[in-house]
């Protein structure tokens, strides 16, 4: 099962955590936030959402092959 990655855009404080944790996964845009090198991904749930949970900013979002927002929690 793949997963997509977006980033809350309103939410993020250009921590770096994601892009520190997992440069395959996010890199900083020309406004210095977060965003997914690429959208979709087939990085393990577990590590997916270990990432998110470690956002300060609470901004990232996962979401399924369906497009229902996976839960952190």
């Amino acid at each position: 099962m793949g997963f997509r990655l977006s980033v809350r855009k309103d939410l993020c404080i250009s921590s770096g955590k994601c892009v520190g944790d997992a440069p395959d996964l996010f890199r900083f845009d020309a406004d210095e936030l977060a965003e997914p090198v690429s959208p979709a991904t087939d990085a393990s749930l577990d590590r997916l959402i270990k990432i998110a949970r470690t956002c300060p900013g609470e901004a990232i979002v996962i979401t399924d092959e369906l497009g229902a927002e996976v839960p952190l929690g």
